[in-house]
């Protein structure tokens, strides 16, 4: 088991698959077996570092809520406990919160910056549908796994729902093996809330690739083209039949972000040169 210390926390990662590094940033209540099908399908390309983010998974718990910053200091953690100078930064709905940090407050550390079923925040966003709000009034008194089934008609396609039931069971049994607490839960819910970067988010200058399912519910896909605008240069792709999951909805989803990290991925020699020294 590895872990890296971000200030008095420890941070559970992992490292799968070899090449130019992707530092992989989770979702609310997801822990690192909830994003195997990304980790599948970048790893024969890339080195994959997953990890628990705080109050998930083997990560340390915080007794305190926290803010989308402190978080992106212990994504920055990982990459220096696995000896990454600069790496790729994917980031998934909050994990994409997080990843904009990063990519705002340690430009030299980002390569290439995708960012999932996400939103800049703050008072200019889209707001979430009034019904997603109710549910989530709902679920944080609900048992893990029994939120986890009743946020599928939020989460996945209709598509997804109609054809692919064994896609959404082989998701919730891999996210049951790491569910989050109700504290947990209430902290991510917290911290996302209180995300606001779209003011600054011109001064992003990673190349940068958008990417969102046409049928989310849980961020509006408007938030999508608000990102691809603010950031210089950004691509936006949208997947008309996904929704928030859109790993699970659109399988070809993360072949086209491994197509676009690969095109902007460092030459081998300067990632020999970055390496810090140990």
């Amino acid at each position: 088991m590895s872990f890296a210390h971000s200030g008095a926390l420890r941070v559970y990662y992992e490292s799968i698959g070899r090449g130019p590094a992707v530092l992989l940033i989770l979702g609310q209540g997801m822990s690192v077996e909830a994003g195997w099908r990304t980790i599948d399908r970048l790893a024969s390309q890339f080195r994959v570092l997953a990890f628990d983010n705080r109050d998930m998974g083997r990560s340390d718990y915080s007794p305190w809520p926290y803010r989308v910053t402190q978080m992106a200091s212990d994504a920055v953690a990982v990459l220096d406990a696995a000896g990454e100078a600069r790496a790729h930064v994917y980031g998934m709905s909050l994990g994409g919160m997080v990843a904009q940090e990063l990519a705002l407050r340690h430009r030299d550390r980002v390569s290439g910056l995708v960012l999932g079923a996400t939103t800049p925040g703050g008072p200019h966003a889209i707001p979430q549908d009034p019904q997603v709000l109710t549910f989530f009034t709902r679920v944080g008194v609900m048992g893990p796994e029994e939120a986890a089934w009743a946020a599928v008609p939020y989460s996945y396609g209709e598509r997804t729902r109609r054809e692919h039931a064994d896609r959404i069971g082989e998701d919730i049994a891999r996210r049951m093996r790491h569910p989050p607490d109700a504290l947990a839960y209430l902290h991510q819910v917290a911290a996302a809330a209180s995300h606001s970067t779209l003011s600054r988010l011109g001064g992003i200058a990673a190349p940068t690739l958008v990417v969102h399912g046409g049928q989310d519910m849980l961020q509006s896909p408007a938030n999508a083209r608000v990102l691809a605008k603010a950031i210089p240069g950004a691509q936006l792709r949208l997947w008309p039949e996904a929704g928030h999951l859109y790993v699970t909805d659109e399988p070809d989803a993360d072949l086209e972000v491994a197509r676009f990290l690969e095109r902007h991925a460092p030459s081998r020699a300067a990632r020999a040169a970055a390496v810090p020294a140990r």
